[in-house]
């Protein structure tokens, strides 16, 4: 008998998870059929692997042992599903994603129109959640992948970066700045400011470029916090302030003349955009096409 990968997938998923159950829900499986794959392991490799109690499940020695090899497998399938997806012709089936707000609501509708384009017999969907949302998916198998605007710590995912944007002052086209396409820092400083709200990652993006700047964040001329992108570009609009945005979220406002951007002489604003998945399962082949398509974009830009 062969050794089987999917019942170190199951071994692995049932370490992480600490239960039976908990694999099973997470697998798609029975606990009986779980339990069954686990005995099975066991039998090709004459030992025992999991210490069954009913407090608490341990990994034996040999379990213990065993656990890095299975990551090791487990991340040789991702990498060879994500090499062959660069030949992916003809998928079919769901691909689940969600992403945070600036992503879900910017940057991917585009991106998603060119990439159904390349696949129409995949059916697509998008749910733009926050990032602890998005984690909770993926961790109950309602999701394939998540994108977010910031790295996250958690055992149970593997995050990776995918993506770059950079932040912009934007000025309504009104604006004393609005024939300018680059200014001093300190020329910003002298204008009033509408902001998303504390803990926004656009916002922590800004403070955090400024502070390296010297520049703390006391010292800008906040005059409104809102909580959405949506009402912060109509602010500006409005002549309330300026602010600082993604380009991706004033595309349409530029095209209309409404907004005008320009950058801070010798101030970076960038920041990654980062893909989530779950260390315990594989990438299915829809998904782990469109994290090349994703990384392929970066390339080309």
């Amino acid at each position: 008998m062969a050794l089987n990968i999917h019942q170190l997938h199951i071994f692995y998923a049932v370490a992480m998870k600490g239960s039976f159950s908990a694999a099973a829900q997470a697998l798609h499986m029975t606990q009986p059929a779980v339990t069954m794959q686990i005995q099975s392991l066991e039998e090709y490799f004459g030992t025992k692997l999991l210490h069954r109690s009913t407090k608490k499940l341990q990994l034996s020695e040999a379990g213990q042992m065993l656990i890095p090899y299975a990551e090791r497998c487990l991340a040789l399938i991702r990498e060879t599903e994500q090499a062959m997806s660069n030949y992916a012709v003809d998928l079919r089936g769901k691909l689940q994603l969600a992403a945070s707000l600036t992503i879900g609501e910017y940057v991917l509708p585009q991106l998603l129109g060119s990439f159904g384009t390349q696949f129409p017999d995949l059916t697509l969907s998008l749910k733009v959640m926050n990032t602890s949302q998005i984690v909770e998916g993926i961790r109950a198998n309602q999701l394939h992948l998540g994108l977010v605007e910031a790295p996250i710590t958690d055992p149970d995912m593997v995050i990776e970066p995918v993506m770059e944007d950079e932040l912009l002052v934007v000025v309504p086209s009104h604006h004393p700045l609005a024939d300018r396409e680059e200014v001093d820092l300190h020329e910003v400083l002298m204008y009033r400011f509408v902001l998303r709200e504390q803990g926004s990652g656009t916002r922590q993006v800004m403070e955090e470029a400024l502070s390296k700047k010297g520049v703390p964040s006391s010292s800008l001329q906040v005059v409104m916090e809102l909580g959405s992108t949506g009402a912060v570009k109509s602010a500006v609009e409005a002549g309330i302030g300026i602010t600082m945005l993604s380009p991706s979220s004033v595309r349409h406002e530029l095209t209309l003349g409404l907004v005008h951007t320009l950058r801070i002489r010798d101030v970076q604003f960038t920041r990654k955009f980062y893909a989530v998945h779950g260390r315990a399962s594989v990438l299915a082949l829809p998904a782990a096409t469109f994290l090349t398509f994703l990384r392929n974009q970066e390339r080309m830009n």
